[in-house]
């Protein structure tokens, strides 16, 4: 089952984009009062809507209804620029266009007035790509663009433009989207679709899309095609190379019970069956935060975790063979290999290894020795502070000390006395005269 649901359901108005409400609101009302910019740039993560919300501003300035807050999508002008033929609609690739020949082009092409809509629209995506000599080149034509153009740069990489094009565009940061936001979105797809669905299924495609809406898109799209039209928790994990709850279970049991063996054959199996390791230990991680929460509040943790009885029973018994110290210790562990082991020549080799530390760590290293050794370092560095702050200190008050020591001595001298008894003489027959 094929299904295109990123271009059937790409948003055509602002209203219909998931997410970034600000952004939307400014443009639209902006659209609406006939205050447009002519340079506008877009930035953010990937799949958040920059280039969606390049065009639909485009056809709201080029709508025949203009100004509006919404294109009609109905007029000649809209129905041409969501086909991608209108004149009045450039989209530029950034990547295929970095020289600077493309752009003393497109400057050519600029300053001709539009053919049917109110203004002529460069969106350039992946804007970034440009070459010095490119953004250069587009310095004077964005100090005075015609009345009738507007650019909208798109970019996942604003840091690597020259702040002489930042300064003379309206900049606007795009979030990602949060996981509620991108379930909700899947959810009611796949009510229009009416596609039947397990909503552990849906929170695992909107967690591996990370915050972008045209990933969880993507990903949804690839599950309905081998999966028929019923989306299920199991099919996501096998499609996706997705670890199981089961797996998770085998693990945690294998690093109480220190078994070596086993853990070797769960990393074997990680590497036979593909699985996405970036996404494994994200969720790896997970499991440990959850089984932390369960180590302290033990049943209400259940309010934040929502699980079925049986699952909370188990993590809870879970949770007293390892201990909360010895729990935490490892989720500090787990958190530092996400950000290493994947950059890793061997990250298959690497992800044994943490497993094995984390099977044997109150061997290898006592728990409480080991948060010991993570403070000690902070800790000395504090003791080494105080004590030259306390020297400085001291130094400071001897000085100071010598210093009123010093002019007491001066001001006993006999030779000083007698200056300023004749100078407080003088002063006094100033003051009777």
């Amino acid at each position: 089952m094929s299904i295109q649901l990123t271009r059937k359901y790409r948003p055509q108005t602002f209203a219909e984009v998931v997410g970034q409400d600000f952004i939307k609101q400014v443009l639209s009302r902006a659209a609406l009062e006939n205050k447009v910019a002519h340079v506008y740039l877009f930035s953010g993560t990937r799949g958040v809507g920059k280039t969606t919300i390049a065009r639909i501003l485009a056809k709201t300035i080029n709508c025949e209804k203009f100004p509006t807050a919404e294109p009609c999508n109905k007029c000649s002008n809209c129905i041409a620029i969501t086909k991608g033929i209108s004149p009045d609609v450039l989209e530029i690739d950034g990547a295929s266009h970095t020289g600077v020949d493309n752009v003393r082009k497109l400057r050519e092409d600029v300053f001709l007035p539009p053919i049917s809509g109110n203004y002529k629209v460069i969106i350039i995506d992946e804007a970034h790509m440009l070459s010095k000599a490119a953004f250069n080149a587009f310095l004077k034509t964005l100090e005075e663009p015609p009345k009738h153009c507007v650019f909208i740069f798109a970019t996942t990489e604003p840091e690597r433009f020259p702040i002489t094009i930042i300064s003379r565009s309206q900049h606007y940061v795009f979030n990602a989207l949060t996981q509620s936001q991108i379930e909700s979105h899947l959810q009611n797809i796949l009510n229009l679709e009416g596609i039947k669905y397990e909503l552990q299924a849906i929170s695992l495609i909107a967690k591996r899309a990370d915050g972008s809406i045209r990933d969880s898109m993507s990903l949804l799209a690839q599950v309905l095609a081998l999966s028929g039209n019923e989306l299920q928790e199991e099919d996501v994990r096998k499609i996706l190379g997705l670890a199981g709850e089961e797996l998770f279970q085998r693990l945690f049991e294998s690093l109480i019970q220190e078994n070596l063996i086993e853990l070797h054959n769960l990393v074997e199996y990680l590497r036979e069956q593909g699985l996405d390791l970036g996404f494994f230990i994200k969720e790896f991680g997970l499991y440990w935060r959850n089984l932390f929460l369960i180590a302290q509040l033990k049943n209400e943790a259940n309010k934040i975790l929502g699980w079925e009885r049986d699952k909370l029973d188990y993590w809870i018994n879970l949770s007293k063979q390892f201990g909360i110290k010895r729990i935490h210790a490892s989720w500090q562990m787990v958190v530092e290999a996400q950000r290493t082991i994947l950059k890793n020549v061997d990250p298959i080799l690497d992800l044994e290894l943490l497993f094995f530390n984390l099977a044997y760590l109150s061997k290898l290293l006592g728990v409480e020795e080991l948060i010991i050794e993570d403070k000690r370092g902070e800790i000395e560095n504090k003791i080494s502070l105080e004590k030259n702050l306390n020297l400085t200190l001291k130094k400071r008050t001897e000085k100071i000390l010598n210093e009123k020591k010093d002019d007491q001595e001066i001001k006993e001298h006999p030779l000083v006395k007698k200056i300023i008894e004749e100078f407080d003489a003088r002063i006094l027959a100033v003051v009777k005269s």
